[in-house]
């Protein structure tokens, strides 16, 4: 049995995984409480759970640790892996790294504790919020701290990224610039969300007028749940997050994926859709139904350079194959010119459990998909570079980062290295990726903000 150890950081991270540690008790049959329901040979519980559940959560501030301890979920964790400090971040990355490293040594600790108990450690899954201050700050600290000790695991990013219009703070393009830079050196998968994307799935698709985050933080469980299921049940295809990775990042900087999921729709609506395979696979691939937000997507331009579908359910291979061919004979996905193939299947006979609070429906087919597209370029561009060069050419609010140990020299690298990143993608289609083009991209007359 190979192990995944998951880490919540922050306020957002922890809030997403007590609804991912809902879905995947629902899923094994294990209480609320730590105890297994129905007794079983099946070990799969095992990739995530052990005695005590493989999984810790940090949080700066000690209120968040304290209301999990006292919920639903508190008897589930072994309280030895719920970690905090005694002040919050004031919502700014270089004061979530300050008091983070205040922890450090005893989450080290805690973390090595958890691997080795883990007969096979396969990777790590962490969840957390990249423009707040702890889930930002103290998430790259976590990174970090995997690329020295464990480097050759799999480590995956499970991040709720800016959204267009929403903001959680004013500086929250600093934290989320700074976040991606330690997102594009120390992880090798990102899950991207954001909030306003899954709000407007809320509303639209489940009829909710006022979602809040305990609704869009289960739709990131189901998706999460989709992702892993053939680690925890067997399936086809996909059976290691090494396969995951060998199957969706043809390029180690450009690991940064788009997530769907079909069908989304609320309980009350079940009967009025089709849930054939090729509706449920159509669906996946309309920005309608992902977890983030592009703007202007456009089918034809924004390629796709890998696919991963893993689809729940009475499901064959010939029905996914089919419904895969027809997607590409309707142009509904446009592939690079050099990965022609692009798709893999995933396929599992046990469809996503439906829980009593859930507000979307239960279907005998499901489908989720994860895609690496090269649209998510613009995502980096709109949502963070552009307002971090509004406010850092007049350099508002620098000095409270400065005050916590950040140098004014690290906003310069880091802004350029994102600069690098939006270039691979584009350069992704006319398959010119050289050092050439993204110098001259960063000292562009034209880009006049000034980095140092």
């Amino acid at each position: 049995m190979r192990e995944i150890i998951t880490i919540q950081v922050g306020q957002a991270g922890i809030q997403v995984g007590n609804a991912v540690w809902e879905q995947y008790c629902a899923e094994h049959n294990i209480s609320t409480a730590g105890k297994q329901q129905r007794v079983t040979k099946d070990n799969s519980f095992k990739v995530f759970f052990e005695e005590t559940s493989s999984g810790q959560f940090v949080d700066l501030e000690p209120d968040v640790i304290d209301n999990m301890k006292s919920g639903p979920l508190g008897s589930l964790f072994d309280k030895d892996f719920l970690l905090s400090g005694k002040e919050d971040s004031a919502n700014i990355f270089s004061r979530g790294c300050f008091l983070g490293k205040q922890i450090l040594d005893k989450m080290d600790d805690q973390l090595r504790k958890l691997a080795d108990n883990c007969d096979n450690l396969m990777g790590f899954m962490v969840t957390h919020s990249i423009g707040g201050g702890t889930g930002s700050g103290v998430g790259a600290l976590i990174f970090e701290g995997f690329n020295l000790y464990y480097k050759k695991k799999v480590r995956v990013g499970c991040s709720i990224f800016p959204s267009y219009s929403i903001s959680s703070s004013v500086v929250e393009p600093y934290n989320a610039l700074f976040a991606v830079g330690s997102l594009l050196d120390f992880t090798d998968i990102v899950l991207v969300f954001d909030n306003e994307s899954m709000y407007n799935i809320c509303q639209r698709n489940l009829h909710i007028a006022k979602p809040d985050v305990s609704n869009v933080n289960r739709l990131i469980a189901k998706v999460m749940s989709s992702m892993t299921v053939s680690l925890r049940f067997g399936g086809e295809l996909n059976a290691s997050l090494d396969e995951l990775q060998m199957n969706l990042i043809p390029f180690p900087r450009l690991h940064f994926l788009t997530t769907g999921m079909s069908p989304i729709v609320s309980k009350m609506d079940v009967n009025t859709i089709s849930n054939d395979v090729q509706t449920i696979t159509d669906e996946c691939f309309k920005p309608t139904n992902w977890l983030v937000h592009y703007n202007s997507f456009d089918p034809m331009d924004d390629k796709y350079m890998s696919i991963v579908l893993n689809y729940r359910g009475n499901i064959t291979s010939k029905e996914a194959n089919t419904s895969i061919q027809w997607l590409k004979k309707n142009d509904k996905v446009r592939l690079v010119e050099w990965c022609p193939t692009g798709f893999k299947i995933g396929l599992n006979d046990i469809p996503a459990t439906i829980l009593e609070q859930d507000d979307i429906g239960a279907f005998s087919k499901n489908a989720v998909m994860i895609a690496n597209n090269i649209g998510i370029s613009r995502m980096f561009n709109e949502r963070i570079t552009r307002k971090f060069d509004l406010m850092y050419n007049q350099r508002a609010f620098v000095h409270w980062y400065l005050g916590y140990g950040r140098r004014e020299r690290q906003f310069g690298i880091t802004r350029q290295d994102l600069g690098y990143l939006e270039r691979d993608y584009l350069d992704v289609l006319s398959e010119q990726i050289t050092d050439e083009a993204v110098d001259d991209y960063v000292n562009d007359d034209n880009n006049d903000t000034n980095y140092y």
